[in-house]
């Protein structure tokens, strides 16, 4: 799978994106994808919900759907700029909806991706927007860290207590995503299309097996990280925790 240098805020804190759609499964992957990039994630599905978050959050970009069930995007987008005036907006239009597009982009908006889309597109523009208004900056720091666990996203090299750890590309994916939200409980279906980026058709099995890898060359002989959360998924979180 293709990587991309992870960017953070000037002051180094994560990302803040807000993403807005009424559709809650759609904002479950756009969400998931963006916290893959190691970016703070907030959302919404309403226009009033949208203004009421972004108040709270002060987003560092914004992934606005132009139908919301109370009052569309272009609403949105001008009460938001009431307080942010220089928030970045991308908008998600129906493939069909080419006034949509023109009216978001003629009242201010900085972008639109029409539906239905590649999480990967989405991930793109935003990344490409945040650099463009200067939002962000380059991550000097390169490394993971969860505990005693230290990942390199630039030279491959895992470690746990200073003692190397090698591992397969697929190994090294699977434990990127997991350190990449730790703490987290992560789904069979959610690791799946991270790091597999297609499912098995439904054979989640492939999961258990690569977490099982991973624990005999992450937790052997040592205190154990990667824990099974039965019915639910798997969690990384620092041992002893």
């Amino acid at each position: 799978m293709a990587t991309s240098e992870p960017l953070r805020r000037p002051d180094g804190t994560p990302i803040r994106v807000l993403t807005v759609d009424d559709e809650p499964s759609l904002i479950e992957l756009l969400a998931m994808a963006m916290r893959y990039e190691g970016w703070d994630v907030s959302t919404a599905t309403t226009g009033t919900e949208a203004v009421k978050v972004a108040r709270e959050v002060g987003p560092d970009a914004i992934v606005l759907d132009m139908m919301l069930p109370d009052f569309d995007g272009l609403e949105v987008m001008r009460r938001i700029r009431a307080d942010q005036p220089d928030v970045p907006v991308i908008f998600l239009t129906a493939r069909d909806g080419v006034s949509d597009r023109i009216a978001g982009l003629t009242a201010g908006g900085d972008d639109y991706v029409t539906k239905p889309f590649s999480l990967e597109e989405v991930i793109a523009r935003l990344r490409g927007l945040l650099r463009r208004t200067g939002a962000t900056t380059i991550r000097p720091d390169s490394q993971l860290i969860v505990g005693d666990l230290i990942l390199d996203e630039e030279s491959h090299e895992v470690t746990r207590s200073g003692e190397p750890i090698h591992l397969t590309a697929t190994e090294f994916e699977l434990l990127r995503f997991l350190m990449r939200n730790p703490k987290r409980v992560l789904s069979k279906a959610q690791i799946l299309d991270r790091v597999w980026s297609y499912d098995f058709g439904g054979q989640a099995n492939v999961v258990e097996l690569y977490i099982s890898y991973l624990r005999k060359k992450i937790d052997a002989g040592r205190d154990p990280m990667i824990h099974t959360m039965r019915g639910a998924g798997y969690v990384l979180k620092p041992a002893g925790t």
